[in-house]
């Protein structure tokens, strides 16, 4: 059955008024302080939590190399395509420094400015895709810029709540995992698309979820590998591998694209 594009956008505004009312309903969530307690936080060469610190190389090399390769021509019909996908390569070269710089020192300020880049990615790769398989338009000029504000007030909504006593993570949480879900059920409703490819962008969200389960399992990775690297630590190495499959994707869609031109 062929659905109406008023009703895929009426599906999309009830699944997100429905996941928006849920999160009101859930009671505030405080950052714990446990999150801050990692099971390897051995120092050497004078860096404090070492792997946790250096395995954020990752997130510079996927940074780096998707701003090169997103710049080279052929990859982008339109100039204004490039847009999201600039800010989500940024982003991520940033979320190795604030992760970085939050593993130096943990605690809940640092861990600002390690959200801050994430929030910024997550909100810059749902815009991408909603420009791809929806609006370019409303997504690049309307939806990107108050996607990212929303990551930013959700973070600064978290440490205001964090200094009054009773911290609230609810709205990072919307933000961060409502495009989990949402971007599948757009790639279901739209078809039509030039570089969101779905096997690579299935891959990525497989390793992001590995790279949570391994953040959640931090001291019983680090214990079952006896003590040789921890769950964290694999974490942001999954999590670098999530971001190359979004830099794969806009390759192979170039490749895709190049393939039906000359059919």
């Amino acid at each position: 059955m062929k659905i109406s594009n008023l009703n895929k956008l009426i599906i999309l505004i009830v699944f997100f008024v429905l996941s928006f009312l849920i999160i009101l309903y859930i009671p505030p969530i405080p950052q714990w302080e446990s999150y801050h307690d990692f099971a390897d936080a051995r120092p050497w060469l004078e860096i404090p939590n070492f792997a946790n610190v250096t395995s954020n190389v990752g997130f510079f090399a996927v940074g780096c190399l998707g701003l090169v390769k997103i710049f080279q021509s052929g990859h982008f019909d339109n100039s204004l395509d490039r847009v999201p996908y600039i800010v989500y390569f940024v982003s991520v070269i940033f979320v190795g420094f604030g992760s970085s710089y939050y593993h130096w020192t943990p605690s809940n300020a640092s861990l600002f400015w390690d959200r801050l880049p994430m929030t910024t990615a997550f909100m810059s790769f749902f815009a991408a895709v909603i420009s791809d398989r929806i609006n370019r338009n409303i997504a690049i000029y309307i939806l990107l810029p108050i996607l990212i504000i929303a990551g930013l007030y959700s973070l600064i909504y978290w440490q205001q709540t964090e200094a009054n006593g009773l911290g609230d993570l609810r709205f990072y949480g919307i933000v961060q995992f409502f495009p989990l879900i949402a971007i599948p059920l757009i790639i279901w409703l739209y078809r039509r698309y030039r570089y969101t490819l779905t096997s690579p962008i299935s891959w990525a969200f497989m390793w992001y979820a590995c790279a949570k389960l391994l953040e959640h399992f931090d001291g019983e990775v680090f214990n079952l590998l006896g003590r040789f690297v921890s769950g964290h630590t694999l974490k942001h190495f999954a999590a670098a591998v999530a971001t190359f499959y979004i830099l794969k994707m806009v390759t192979l869609s170039k490749s895709r694209r190049e393939t039906y031109k000359y059919l």
